[in-house]
């Protein structure tokens, strides 16, 4: 069920790109961290809320196989998930400035709420209004009826909600106590700022940490806070005095992760110090070390089972459950961190992450590209056909590079993302057209008697990524020149479960489907709406970009002895082969040709139109001719955009030499270039 609702139709007045993810058809593993977690006592499932886009669903009674679902509708981190409704819902909060409404037992997408104009970043639920609130980098917090959220629907979700303003900074943890009678937000401004949610007012403003606080938790009337902050410590404010009562310093780093349990006795804390402690409230030195992570804690979700047990999820993607211990008393002073172990060493269940995509290298071809992942591991993938094309394993990424590079020069054409732990390839109409390749340098199979064709990736790439959708199969007039001779078929196909995003360029999503979807009733309905005028041009009318343009210049080269008469700046398209111009010589210039003709005209022509020319011709040409830049002998199968880029490497137009390989040549060429002064 397709659930996302366009708030402005038609592709407004930004700019619109097109992404995708290069990915596996479905991710069983979350790739670059766990931001949030919810656990449901009743069917004992965990919800985890990932950095690569996705909402999982975990059976915790199934230790060997747990996964059972993924909701996918996000296309940026997912920040923070409630769980309401009596598990019947869950709301999210993500980086692509949305907050979503689920089905939580069916895993879809029912609504999309788009008033938030940044990343959201954090959710507060009351539970017994069943209330909830979101904000983020805005400074803005909504607050939302859950029971209307739930009526609505992809085409008709507008809703009204409340508002609280007065945040002057980004806002990254929020809290609501069950009755909703109190809500408290934390931010970048190293404040805590509270307000009555019912009647929107602001109460007080809690001045104290030195750094952005990042977790919050209130009691259940609204009297105390808890509060995690970068600055590392833990603070304990009362509400009614205005003001904190108790200065925690358990960690040796930032508190990210707050849990606290049902009598607000006891409190959970974790971080960027790979620690959770259990800590008395009403008794500071009285704490214990649950467990020591391998990677820095980002959420904690404290199970009302019996006994309690503590979800923990880092940024390693990995989700341990431990079991939970009560704080022991200590001798003051007894606690130097280091030396402390933990009370268990163990978890009692792992659900393990997935290795996520840290570094990349685009090749020269500009369609492969090399990746490195947090488990070392290296991996080659094809741009254009969407799929991974070979695990190499933990060898050397330099070597890698080193031992796929090819001379050979593309224009960059599509940006690489990898913000979720996944290859986000992204196209815009700036660059996407930049790249033109003959469909032989692409691999492609075809008939010897062929002739030659050019192909525009970007194009090719368009046109597989919407393939399914009805539009595209229309079969309009093409405005292509013939001899151009380019090549406007679909080459490529992509996975049909390839997600493609329409975005503005550097803001919040419009819509995201699954490729294979595209042929669908609403899916269609807001592809008409969304797909960019300069995709519908290639995709649907099947007009192909223009061929991109070189100036150079052709001179006969210094040791030749030769000053030509005229400095002619001819043009061709960039991709034309060393060869074709060592032809132009030969025949034109050495005057082995049918027709001498206008040099420059003659030029144009042979570089531009690519006439077929015949093998013998071609073969001769080459033992007759060399064709030099900047002193070098260039390859015959070298474009003029390598050569360009490669040797040249200065500014201005690329200058060619030509030089005569045999003494009869050198006398052809000194004669003809007489004859040409002559007549000059």
């Amino acid at each position: 069920m397709m659930t996302t609702h366009r708030t402005n139709a038609g592709q407004g007045r930004k700019k619109v790109q097109v992404s995708f993810v290069i990915r596996d058809e479905v991710e069983r593993q979350h790739r670059a961290g766990v931001n949030a977690l919810q656990f449901d006592p009743i069917l004992n499932r965990l919800y985890s809320a990932g950095r690569d886009s996705i909402i999982r669903i975990w059976n915790t009674c199934n230790k060997k196989n747990p996964y059972m679902l993924s909701m996918e509708h996000h296309t940026d981190w997912v920040n923070d998930i409630v769980l309401c409704c009596n598990g019947r819902t869950l709301i999210s909060a993500s980086c692509d400035t949305t907050v979503k409404v689920w089905n939580a037992h069916k895993g879809f997408c029912m609504s999309t709420l788009r008033t938030h104009k940044d990343y959201v970043k954090a959710l507060a639920y009351a539970r017994d209004k069943e209330q909830v609130a979101s904000a983020g980098l805005d400074r803005q917090i909504f607050l939302w009826d859950v029971n209307t959220l739930t009526a609505l629907t992809a085409s008709n979700n507008t809703v009204t909600t409340s508002s609280l303003t007065g945040n002057k900074d980004s806002i990254y943890s929020l809290a609501m106590n069950p009755p909703g009678t109190v809500i408290v937000s934390g931010s970048t401004e190293k404040v805590l700022r509270v307000w009555d949610p019912r009647t929107c007012q602001k109460l007080m403003k809690l001045k104290g940490h030195t750094d952005n606080v990042k977790a919050l938790v209130l009691n259940r009337d609204g009297t105390q806070c808890l509060s995690g902050s970068s600055d590392g410590t833990i603070r304990l404010w009362s509400l009614g005095q205005q003001r904190c009562v108790a200065t925690f310093r358990v960690h040796d780093e930032g508190v990210w992760a707050l849990q606290a349990n049902e009598t607000f006795s006891i409190m959970y804390s974790g971080g960027r110090d790979h620690q959770v402690w259990a800590t008395d409230i009403r008794n500071p030195d009285c704490r214990e070390l649950v467990c020591e992570e391998k990677a820095p804690v980002l959420k904690l979700e404290l199970t009302p089972t019996d006994p309690p047990s503590l979800w923990v999820a880092t940024t390693d993607s990995c989700i341990k459950n431990w079991p939970v211990v009560l704080p022991s008393s200590r001798v003051s002073g007894e606690y130097d961190n280091d030396r402390i172990r933990p009370a268990t060493t163990q978890p009692d269940f792992v659900i393990e992450g997935g290795p996520s995509i840290r570094q990349y290298h685009v090749l020269n071809d500009k369609r492969h590209i090399l990746t490195k992942d947090t488990d070392s591991n290296v991996a080659l993938w094809d741009v254009l056909t969407a799929k991974k094309v070979e695990d190499r394993g933990p060898v050397d990424f330099e070597k890698e590079i080193k031992r796929h590079f090819k001379m050979v020069y593309v224009p960059n054409w599509f940006s690489v993302d990898l913000k979720t732990g996944l290859l986000t390839i992204h196209l815009d109409d700036s660059d996407c057209f930049a790249a033109w390749m003959s469909t032989r340098d692409l691999g492609l199979d075809m008939p010897p008697e062929a002739p030659e064709t050019k192909t525009n990736i970007g194009t090719t790439l368009l046109q597989a990524l919407l393939e399914h959708w009805p539009r595209a199969q229309l079969e309009e007039t093409a405005d292509v020149d013939v001899g151009e001779r380019a090549s406007s078929g679909t080459s490529f196909s992509v996975p049909g479960h390839t997600p493609v995003i329409f975005s503005e360029v550097g803001g919040r999503t419009l819509f995201r489907l699954l490729c294979r979807d595209a042929g669908g009733e609403t899916e269609q309905m807001l592809l008409k709406e969304t797909v960019p005028d300069w995709v519908v041009d290639v995709v649907v009318h099947k007009n192909m970009p223009k061929f991109t343009k070189i100036p150079f210049f052709l001179q006969p080269h210094p040791s030749t002895g030769i000053k030509p008469i005229k400095r002619d700046r001819l043009s061709a398209s960039d991709m034309i082969q060393v060869r074709k111009v060592i032809e132009h010589v030969y025949e034109k210039v050495l005057g082995q040709g049918s027709d001498a003709g206008s040099q420059a005209a003659a030029s144009n022509a042979s570089q531009e139109k690519e006439p077929e020319k015949d093998e013998d011709l071609s073969s001769v040409a080459e033992e007759r001719v060399e064709l030099l830049c900047s002193d070098q002998v260039l390859d015959p199968n070298m474009d003029l955009r390598t050569v360009r880029h490669f040797i040249w490497k200065q500014p201005g137009d690329l200058t060619l030499h030509y030089r005569p390989l045999s003494k009869k040549d050198f006398h052809s060429f000194s004669k003809y270039s007489a004859l040409n002064a002559g007549d000059s």
